[in-house]
């Protein structure tokens, strides 16, 4: 099988270079999966932007996004995107016990757990997540607008998780403890 490599800013096309500049600004670093998904700008460019999209006017909070990002990503078990979203998800205040509790299904804020149990459910079910879950997610509180916005998420984080699934490029960030 072929090895995909982490590339160098050389072999990118420019319009890739010009975002991971802003990326490296922004972040401090170009992490290994952001520089790999520059092999093609088109698609770094529409990632960066859907999760640019899905943070202004979000029925979500910051830290919100990141419990349904490590849910996703721990169903799809994505060590890269488990261990970058720890790291963000203790950014955003969560600690390493709510970290694990999240990836375990579960939270304990009603809203939120409802939030990460749908999108359990939907990662789990190639994208139908059953009314038991819609039922719970809605009877938590949370709206048509969330649901799309929640569906947009999932999608979102399939997208790197299937990258990394299919790249197995280096992990930049500390390690996700196991469950």
């Amino acid at each position: 099988m072929k090895t995909i490599h982490v590339p160098q800013k050389e072999q990118l096309s420019s319009e890739s270079q010009t975002i991971l500049e802003f990326v490296k600004k922004k972040m401090g670093k170009i992490p290994n999966l952001y520089a790999t998904i520059g092999y093609s700008s088109s698609a770094l460019k529409s990632m960066l932007e859907t999760e640019a999209s899905l943070a202004h006017d979000s029925s979500f909070t910051a830290k919100e996004r990141e419990a349904v990002n490590l849910i996703v990503s721990q169903v799809n078990e994505c060590d890269y995107c488990l261990a970058a979203h720890t790291t963000l998800a203790k950014m955003r205040g969560f600690t390493e016990e709510d970290t694990l509790e999240i990836r375990k299904g579960g939270f304990s804020d009603t809203k939120l757990d409802a939030a990460i149990k749908l999108a359990q459910s939907i990662a789990n079910n190639k994208g139908n997540a059953g009314n038991e879950a819609l039922e719970n997610f809605f009877n938590a509180g949370h709206n048509e607008k969330a649901l799309v916005e929640l569906t947009a998420l999932v999608a979102l984080r399939s997208f790197t998780n299937y990258v990394f699934a299919n790249t197995q490029i280096p992990v930049d960030f500390p390690l996700a403890q196991a469950i």
